[in-house]
C-alpha cells in the first residue's frame, strides 16, 4: 500500500509525480521538428514563428467556424510563399500556431503514437500551408488523418 491505495495491478505508481507535457514541452517538440527538416524545406522554415498555447483564440475559432477548441490543434497564420511580393506592408509575421490541449487529447484518444511524432506531424502540415500548399495537395501525400 503506497499513499493509502492499493496497486492492485502490480504496476509502478511513477505516473503520481508525472505531469502533462506543457507549453514548453509542445515548443521543444516543434523546434526539433524544424531541425529534422529536410534541407530543402529548412530555409522557408527559418523564418516562421512557432507560438504554442492551450487552445486557439476565440476569434481564431470564429473565423474558421470552429465551435469546439479540442478541433483545432494546429493554424498557419501568415501569406504562403507562394503568395508573398516585395510590395506585401511588412509587420506581420508568419506564425505556426500548436494548441496543446487539443494536441493532448488528439495524442491520447490515437494511442498508438508518441507525442514528439503528432507534434511533428502537426507542425509540418502547417508548415506545408506556410509552403503554399492546399488541404487538398498535402492530403493526396499525407494519409495520416484517415
Amino acid at each position: 500500500m503506497q499513499n493509502g491505495l492499493e496497486n492492485t495491478m502490480g504496476e509502478s505508481d511513477d505516473w503520481q509525480d508525472v505531469m502533462a507535457p506543457g507549453i514548453e514541452e509542445i515548443e521543444a517538440l516543434a523546434e526539433a521538428a524544424r531541425a529534422a527538416l529536410p534541407e530543402a524545406f529548412a530555409k522557408a522554415a527559418e523564418g516562421v514563428a512557432v507560438r504554442v498555447e492551450d487552445f486557439a483564440s476565440e476569434e481564431m475559432l470564429a473565423e474558421l467556424g470552429i465551435e469546439d477548441p479540442f478541433e483545432l490543434t494546429g493554424l498557419y497564420d501568415g501569406i504562403p510563399l507562394t503568395e508573398k511580393s516585395v510590395m506585401d506592408p511588412g509587420g506581420h509575421a508568419d506564425v505556426i500556431w500548436l494548441f496543446r490541449r487539443p494536441i493532448l487529447d488528439e495524442w491520447v484518444s490515437r494511442g498508438n503514437e508518441s507525442l514528439g511524432t503528432l507534434v511533428t506531424h502537426i507542425f509540418v502540415h502547417e508548415l506545408a500551408h506556410h509552403l503554399g500548399w492546399s488541404d487538398e495537395d498535402i492530403s493526396a501525400i499525407d494519409r495520416w488523418w484517415e
